[in-house]
């Protein structure tokens, strides 16, 4: 009996993660589509996920590294430059971006998989995450190219990306699951989030470093749970230092319990879903 319990119990922990269990086969394939799909008939194709982020780290080095000459705390001479830093960050926010601006359409834009009864719905916030993690690695290589050519080889550390990246993963399949649900019952959730996304740019430190911050709002920006993965980025890409497991690992218990919940929503509130659509 007990064993039959833990079983069970070890079936209802993985049900959020069966996208890459019973599953997997189906979100590669809808990874793919997603990932090809959005190039699709322009000129340069799957070329254009190297040229956005080149285009973009040229816009931010020409805006604050000549026009603005800007400079970070960290910033030394031979060092990575003004825009590099940013756009360490920016990674991270961009990752986040692209996960909250599609959640609301998850459900709504798909309500043909609705109408299929075996169509698994729980897993389609993960293949949105897995392309935004295939955009930030490709960013990421733009970044790590030019930082070869601007300072020399980037340090080792930066194996580590992926896992600092990794509980944000688990943060964004919880808004996944949470905004398409929502977004089935009350549309106007897709017009927040473009609001939502500045609000969480403009109060982390992707754009300046939080000990510059007056001391009355850098709890504020402490708060906003792209901070910690953002200075993290930057510690394993440009600085050299290692990821501070212990904070990761607190990262992802918070992470990991919110993805139950919000999980637990979207279970709780698909049986409407077919009616609504």
């Amino acid at each position: 009996m007990n064993e039959r319990r833990a079983s069970e119990l070890v079936a209802v922990l993985a049900e959020p993660f069966s996208a890459f269990g019973r599953h997997a086969s189906l979100t590669r394939e809808l990874t793919k589509r997603d990932i090809l799909g959005r190039y699709r008939g322009a000129s340069f194709g799957l070329l254009w996920a190297i040229l956005s982020p080149f285009l973009m780290l040229l816009i931010y080095a020409v805006a604050f590294g000549s026009i603005f000459k800007s400079r970070w705390p960290q910033q030394v001479e031979g060092g990575p430059s003004y825009a590099l830093i940013m756009f360490a960050g920016l990674i991270v926010h961009g990752f986040f971006t692209e996960c909250l601006s599609r959640a609301p359409g998850l459900i709504v834009g798909n309500a043909n998989y609705v109408k299929r009864v075996v169509f698994p719905l729980e897993i389609l916030p993960w293949p949105m995450v897995m392309s935004a993690f295939f955009h930030a690695g490709v960013s990421m290589f733009v970044l790590l190219g030019l930082q070869l050519i601007q300072v020399g080889p980037p340090p080792w550390t930066f194996v580590f990306f992926p896992l600092v990246l990794a509980p944000l993963a688990l943060l964004c399949a919880a808004i996944g699951w949470l905004f398409a649900s929502l977004a089935v019952y009350l549309r106007d959730i897709s017009q927040i989030t473009g609001v939502l996304s500045a609000a969480m740019l403009f109060l982390s430190s992707a754009l300046v470093p939080v000990e510059v911050i007056s001391t009355d709002y850098q709890f504020l920006f402490r708060m906003n749970p792209l901070t910690f993965i953002i200075d993290q980025m930057r510690d394993v890409t440009l600085w050299g230092v290692m990821p501070d497991w212990i904070g990761l690992g607190a990262y992802a218990a918070v992470s990991l319990m919110i993805c139950f919940l919000c999980y637990g929503w979207f279970r709780a509130t698909r049986s409407g879903f077919a009616d609504v659509l």
